[in-house]
């Protein structure tokens, strides 16, 4: 009895252990599986290796830029220490040529570029030399990219916009109120706003007609103004002064527009409002200085398009809108599209591009990639932001 007890614990003891055991390997091969599952997974989810790696690409580029007077013969000189703005993928990359006009960069991320050069006139106040170079492929090849950019001659006052705040914000009852446009002075010194005028250019859109912000005549002014509005004073006043390196907020209408949708702004302290006298409805907030609409026949208030319009600041010089805005009383002028595919009509001699919107009725706005970054190429210079910033960057 004893040896036969004895025998069978023993025997339930190897069960005991042997079947331990065999838990213990059905545990780790169940452990196995979703390992080598993962890893597998992890091998063939990889994105294939790059072709090009960064900060393989350099450049060198010769600035010149014409300095000769309207109407006469081309005279190209080096710019020295001039602006020259680098954008890609990677965002904006700043630099300056050397005392010989030359820019030589190496460890650029390859990408395309869009490169331009600016600089202010040496004698002549008031006038920026720009150039440009436009998808330029650097470091794919692997070799130096060489070439020259030429400047050319245009209207600079130190005045530029700086952001137009038009979609609206997220909301779903159809508001767009709280719209502004914001100006920036990059100069260095004390500018003043008196007898500016703001423009929404939009007409000159009948049959055979070039379209708003055309030379329709070729008379040397911008045709198509649909609303013209204008700082107090006239032109050469010194009454109401833009300090250097500011900021400046014109308001649609002046009011904390949170009260009427949540996800809106606050414009109840902006510089400036946009103020229709010949309107029986349009609100003036009385701590707000006004622009007044100069046109008897706009009865409403100043309202810019949602995805699509062309917004011009001028001197006030020629206010004449009838005939068009001379074009050398511009400051800035700048159109705002949908699509990339939308007809492109404001005059090159005001810029040479658009920027896209954003949609409408989503928050966002559209700014100037740098303060006071100017290269007469709004597709360079403007980008969509997430959310409006009047009176800062």
């Amino acid at each position: 009895m004893i040896n036969r007890r004895i025998d069978t614990d023993v025997r339930e003891c190897e069960v005991r252990l042997t079947g331990g055991k065999r838990m213990r390997r059905k545990s780790i091969k169940y452990l196995l599986i979703p390992a080598i599952i993962m890893l597998f997974m992890s091998i063939g989810c990889n994105e294939d290796a790059p072709l090009f790696y960064d900060g393989q690409g350099s450049l060198s580029i010769l600035a010149l830029g014409d300095t000769a007077y309207v109407d006469t013969i081309p005279h190209f000189i080096p710019l020295k220490n001039a602006t020259v703005v680098l954008a890609s993928e990677y965002g904006l990359r700043i630099e300056n040529t050397n005392e010989n006009g030359i820019l030589n960069l190496t460890h650029l991320p390859a990408a395309v570029y869009q490169i331009t050069v600016r600089q202010p006139h040496p004698e002549i106040p008031g006038i920026m030399i720009v150039g440009d170079l436009k998808n330029i492929e650097i470091g794919a090849n692997g070799k130096t990219f060489v070439d020259t950019i030429r400047g050319e001659q245009v209207q600079s006052a130190g005045i530029s916009i700086n952001e137009i705040y038009a979609g609206g914000p997220v909301n779903n009852v159809y508001f767009f109120y709280d719209q502004f446009i914001e100006l920036y002075n990059y100069s260095d010194s004390v500018k003043y706003l008196d007898g500016m005028i703001i423009m929404r250019v939009s007409g000159n859109n009948e049959a055979g007609q070039l379209g708003p912000g055309a030379d329709q005549d070729e008379d040397g002014d911008m045709d198509g103004v649909t609303y013209i509005f204008k700082f107090p004073g006239n032109p050469g006043e010194h009454n109401h002064p833009f300090p250097p390196k500011t900021f400046l907020t014109c308001a649609g209408t002046a009011v904390n527009h949170k009260n009427t949708v949540a996800t809106s702004i606050d414009l109840s302290t902006a510089d400036w409002e946009f103020y229709n006298q010949y309107s029986a409805t349009d609100f003036d907030n009385p701590n707000v200085k006004n622009l007044i609409n100069t046109r008897s026949d706009r009865t409403v208030d100043f309202l810019i398009n949602l995805v699509s319009d062309i917004i011009v600041i001028a001197s006030g010089a020629d206010s004449t809108w009838e005939d068009g805005i001379d074009f050398s009383t511009i400051i800035d002028g700048v159109k705002y599209q949908s699509t990339h595919t939308a007809k492109k009509t404001l005059d090159k001699r005001i810029d040479k591009s658009y920027t896209l919107s954003p949609a409408k009725y989503g928050g966002q706005s559209m700014r100037r990639r740098q303060p006071g970054i100017d290269t007469n190429d709004a597709l360079l210079d403007w980008e969509i932001i997430p959310a409006p910033t009047p009176g800062y960057h």
